[in-house]
């Protein structure tokens, strides 16, 4: 239709909502596209803007953490609990 392409996610891509993605390429500044038939006399979202002006985003990276265990001698060590609690 009038040089529009369309690309219209199935449901293994989106969750069973209703959503209906669809990418197009106008050939001018109007375009009309049909609407599921229980979208009718409801309220529906209609977001435009262009993909080539969207930045990427870069994928986050986790940092793997690691703990080193740490072995202390704590053979003859008696806990003092009046030195702990001094201020």
């Amino acid at each position: 239709k009038n040089g529009i392409q369309y690309l219209i996610l199935d449901d293994t891509l989106l969750p069973k909502c209703g959503i209906v993605r669809t990418i197009i390429t106008p050939d001018n500044q109007t375009i009309s596209f049909d609407i599921p038939k229980d979208y009718t006399g409801r309220q529906i979202e209609v977001i435009t803007f262009a993909k080539d002006e969207m930045r990427e985003q870069e994928p986050v990276v986790k940092k793997k953490v690691s703990f080193n265990a740490l072995a202390i001698d704590t053979l003859g060590y008696k806990f003092n609990r009046d030195e702990a609690n001094e201020r």
